[in-house]
């Protein structure tokens, strides 16, 4: 027997070979681990570890070595699988055989060692595998060694969401066939998880009530799909994918969910003494917004604005941006107010509308001069209808008067 030490490998002529992970799996390399007086190498014996781990959708391969006595050779490798079939047969500086298996080729060795290289792990390839050597003129020397197939939980990273879209989160796990249940939680709190939805090899998805109205799960036990819609700021949290498999035990992975919501920026302006406006630009948001004024490089502004915020009880923060300035400022430029957010990809600009064109002030002066003359021509024409006696008075219809109203114009 060998004895036990913290290098899984083989002894031969006192020179230890162990399992090392590259690129092709695991393969045998020379290490100068240091030697005990317990350690033992017997001669005629095939070496190979009893259990291995591969990585689903991975190359791995698989090994065994051989300790022969002296006048021994070997005539003919074979390596068979869980079904005691042969996977593949080789003579030693020949071309290998294989056995209907694509998906397995014969690896580059040491010498009296055995390499076979599984192209691509799946579920199917786990079991227990022999390899046999005849050798000359002792007979077959066998060893086994058992691969269990593993895999890890993937997902596609943390995402961020302006409130009121949908949301998707996934998990993949890709041994899907020892997958009992799949569980989503949510941890909004450390230490603290609420169960979101499940889905069982044998039954249909379970949304617990608290998310009924706005949250589904797929139908998959390997690509796990939840989505919410209508995403509101107390989804923001982080959410963790269990895949209960067997024998495997459980196996997760945790994606966090950022909620935004946008600002929708106002303004307003008041007078607060003779000739000077008090301008309030306010925007709620979350995470909170930051505002800028823009008032094209003029100084007529009585000093720097000033900020305040308040967080509400939903997570947004309001703040309100306070300007004060010479009225004389709105009538020269456009004051606006910009507001920057992490979910915009440039600031909202609000204009106060203050800087009023020759074409409008023209405008409104002739309307204003055309609404007084059609007064006057009213007036006069009421004047016009009085009767002559003065006794009393008839406004038929004091802007378009009629024929018998004018009649009186003469005489009057």
């Amino acid at each position: 027997m060998l004895a036990a030490v913290h290098h899984p490998g083989y002894c031969i002529q006192n020179t230890w070979y162990v399992l090392e992970e590259g690129a092709m799996g695991a393969v045998l390399s020379q290490s100068q681990v240091l030697r005990s007086p317990l350690t033992v190498c017997i001669a005629g014996r095939v070496q190979a570890p009893g259990r291995v781990e591969a990585v689903v959708d991975l190359p791995f391969t698989l090994t065994c070595m051989l300790q022969k006595a002296k006048g021994e050779s070997v005539k003919q490798v074979r390596w068979l699988d869980m079904k005691n079939e042969t996977l593949i047969s080789y003579v030693p500086g020949q071309q290998a055989s294989v056995s209907g298996q694509q998906h397995v080729e014969l690896g580059s060795a040491a010498r009296d060692a055995s390499n076979v290289l599984i192209k691509r792990v799946s579920h199917r390839d786990e079991g227990c595998y022999t390899c046999i050597f005849d050798v000359y003129p002792s007979g077959s020397k066998e060893g086994k060694t058992c691969l269990i197939v593993t895999a890890s939980v993937t997902h596609d990273g943390n995402k961020t969401i302006v409130s009121g879209k949908e949301a998707s989160l996934s998990c993949r796990y890709g041994l899907p066939e020892k997958v009992l249940q799949i569980l989503w939680k949510r941890t909004r709190q450390p230490g603290i998880s609420q169960d979101v939805a499940s889905y069982a090899k044998r039954g249909d998805p379970m949304i617990e009530e608290s998310f009924a109205d706005h949250a589904r799960l797929t139908r998959s036990l390997s690509d796990s799909q939840l989505t919410l819609w209508s995403v509101r700021t107390e989804d923001e949290a982080c959410y963790t994918c269990e895949f209960h498999t067997y024998p495997d035990g459980t196996k997760s992975a945790t994606t966090c969910l950022t909620v935004f919501v946008l600002p929708k920026p106002q303004v307003s302006y008041k007078t607060t003494s003779p000739g000077v406006v008090e301008a309030n630009c306010t925007a709620m948001a979350r995470p909170k917004a930051e505002i800028v004024w823009n008032v094209e490089g003029d100084n007529r502004t009585l000093g720097p604005p000033t900020t305040v915020a308040t967080v509400q009880d939903d997570g947004t923060t309001l703040v309100i941006s306070t300007l004060k300035m010479y009225i004389s400022l709105l009538k020269d430029v456009s004051v606006k107010c910009l507001v920057h957010h992490k979910g915009l990809e440039s600031a909202i600009a609000v204009s106060m509308n203050t800087k009023i064109g020759t074409a409008l002030a023209i405008l409104i002066s002739v309307t204003a001069v055309a609404f007084l003359l059609v007064l006057c021509m009213c007036v006069c024409l009421w004047k016009c209808i009085l009767r002559k006696n003065g006794k009393s008075v008839s406004v038929q219809c004091v802007c378009f008067p009629n024929t018998a109203g004018l009649r009186s114009l003469s005489s009057w």
